[in-house]
């Protein structure tokens, strides 16, 4: 009789997530993680081990991955410190639905539960971050235990993590086909449908309404045109969730852009004075405060039944795929005569954005963020992948940076982590290795993973990366001006991020002057193009953009009055405006309307 032929567990393990489809992973080797190095190392010519720099911005790019492909993204850490050093990307996984496998080391079974060096019970470490937590028990459970992991990850949009005694990956198995992925885990989810009664009904709300809006999240995925088309259909203006940028053509008129802080000032304003609002496909996290502000009716749509209601109390929830109660309400519903206050929120977007153009245009120094943008969009390509960190850069990104539909964009929107920008830079170019792909990260930001920038130099991935430098936390400055106390940890030691690339070999310039950005942009252009990653440290001016949030709408009578949170620059840094006026004038915006000033020329009554 022959003898069994057999495998390492780690190798059985590593092609599993082989037949899952994954051709790439991060991790941080170390002792308690070397059985699965060693199989990293067989299979090296079919799975691509990324070696990062910190196991923080492994989990981050897993986690990026997974928000751009919807596929799912793979790191790892040993145990100890380098799988504490996962959470945070991780969190952000979980927080932003993004399928993620986490493979964490262990100590070896021998030496298990006796206060041996880096050991600890890990799993009550990662069972908050996790849908799917497992310490593997024998070597031939882990191939199995892995294939489980994969699966409720996809099911459940969400972490899975396996933690690993070291010994066990050494061990042989028998050498079977341990993974269960096939032809049927590729079928399309059926869509959640809106039943006749429904759409009747919302039909019937709009009808009734006078200044009805609608909030589209990134559920709407592959129904940008749809809403366009229903929105004119119905005269309501859209307003968009942060995620939905990109789905949805932000040329179209009716397109208001974004609410809350990283807002445009016509979409905040416009969804203060409605009366009835229509969510679709939207996890907002700043609901409770931007739902609250008055009374209005509420209608959710959403395919997870779970999220309606979460928000705020239900008018009319309808359990169903965004864009297919859109393309259910649009060939039901009969067009509506121009409605005016559809009308006066389209003359209010065109004067927000003739605001933004200008500050785009803007050539004095110091260099505004504005400024940025405007080269961004010049030289990006068709179907560029941007990476935005987490600060003042996401309202910056949002309010100026184009996204087209054919172009990606990834953050940390929910966990909103810093350090973010890197991680989902090498997450693009490795999963779209024929895409241009551009971060943008604050000082403080880039700050926190900058030494992965040597990643990007190892593995010649051509990432073009801006960093705006301006040594101050300015996101956080920004809440601190509208709080009674001094300035507070925000203030950043200066550096010279072109001289650290350039330590790293990774090309690089500064920027002081407007006029010299330009040439900037297009000398990393140059030189992605010719396969090598391109650092432009951009000096910025850390001056406050328009805070568009500390305006407040309320109503007097039969009208609506436009004033100022009166919280507004509670630490008095900056010049106390005496009206509304003063307030937008401050801001370079002299130009700019109100709300109550576009309602009464186009006569919406209240």
């Amino acid at each position: 009789m022959s003898e069994e032929k057999t495998v390492a567990a780690s190798v059985a393990m590593l092609k599993v997530l082989e037949n899952w489809g994954v051709d790439h992973l991060y991790g941080y080797p170390g002792g308690s993680f070397n059985s699965t190095m060693a199989a990293l190392a067989d299979e090296k010519d079919r799975l691509k081990y990324v070696q990062i720099r910190h196991e923080q911005v492994g989990a981050m790019a897993a986690s990026a991955d997974a928000k751009l492909t919807g596929k799912l993204g793979v790191a790892f850490g040993s145990a100890g410190p380098g799988a504490t050093n996962l959470l945070t990307g991780l969190y952000d996984a979980r927080e932003d639905h993004a399928p993620v496998l986490a493979l964490v080391g262990q100590t070896g079974t021998g030496v298990m539960n006796s206060h041996f060096f880096q050991e600890f019970n890990e799993d009550p470490i990662f069972e908050d971050v996790s849908v799917y937590c497992r310490t593997v028990m024998t070597a031939k459970s882990l191939p199995h235990v892995v294939d489980q992991a994969i699966r409720e990850a996809y099911q459940h949009r969400g972490v899975a993590v396996v933690i690993i005694p070291n010994d066990l990956g050494y061990e042989q198995i028998p050498d079977l086909p341990y993974g269960s992925h096939g032809p049927s885990d590729e079928k399309k989810t059926p869509k959640v449908q809106p039943n006749a009664a429904e759409i009747d009904e919302f039909l019937d709300m709009v009808k009734k309404a006078k200044r009805p809006v609608f909030h589209v999240g990134r559920g709407i995925q592959d129904g940008g045109d749809a809403i366009i088309a229903l929105s004119k259909k119905l005269q309501i203006p859209i307003v968009m969730t942060g995620l939905a940028k990109g789905y949805i053509d932000e040329s179209y008129e009716g397109n208001l852009g974004m609410s809350n802080r990283a807002a445009h000032k016509a979409a905040d304003e416009i969804m203060a004075s409605t009366d009835l609002l229509i969510t679709i496909g939207a996890d907002f996290p700043f609901a409770d405060l931007i739902y609250q502000t008055h009374q209005f009716k509420f209608v959710q749509v959403d395919n997870n039944r779970v999220e309606l209601g979460r928000h705020h109390n239900l008018d009319l929830g309808i359990w169903s795929d965004a864009t297919a109660f859109v393309e259910a309400a649009l060939a039901k519903a009969t067009p509506v005569p121009e409605r005016a206050f559809m009308q006066a929120a389209i003359a209010y977007n065109k004067n927000w954005q003739d605001y933004m153009k200008r500050q785009e245009d803007d050539q004095t120094a110091p260099i505004k963020p504005a400024a940025i943008y405007k080269q961004i969009n010049r030289i990006a390509e068709q179907d560029a992948i941007f990476s935005i960190d987490v600060g003042d850069n996401i309202i910056n990104a949002f309010r100026h940076m184009h996204v087209s539909k054919k172009q990606k964009m990834v953050i940390s929107a929910l966990f909103a982590s810093m350090g973010t920008g890197l991680p989902g830079a090498l997450a693009a170019k490795l999963s779209y290795p024929d895409r241009q792909a551009i971060q943008v990260a604050g000082d403080g930001a880039f700050s926190m993973v900058m030494q992965d920038l040597i990643t990007e130099k190892k593995y010649h991935l051509p990432i073009i990366n801006v960093i705006t430098s301006n040594t101050t936390l300015n996101f956080i400055k920004s809440e601190q001006d509208d709080v009674a106390m001094y300035h507070s940890g925000i203030h950043l030691a200066d550096q010279n991020f072109a001289k650290i690339a350039d330590g790293m070999g990774v090309e690089a310039v500064e920027v002081r002057d407007p006029a010299d950005l330009a040439a900037a942009f297009d000398r990393a252009v140059e030189v992605t193009k010719a396969g090598r990653p391109f650092l432009i440290d951009v000096k910025i001016s850390d001056e406050r953009t328009l805070p568009v949030e500390e305006l407040q709408l309320h109503q007097e009578g039969d009208h609506f009055v436009e004033g100022i949170n009166p919280n507004y620059n509670a630490n008095l840094e900056l010049p106390q405006p005496k009206n509304v006026r003063d307030f937008l004038n401050s801001y370079g915006g002299e130009d700019l309307k109100t709300l109550p000033e576009f309602f009464e020329s186009y006569g919406v009554k209240l």
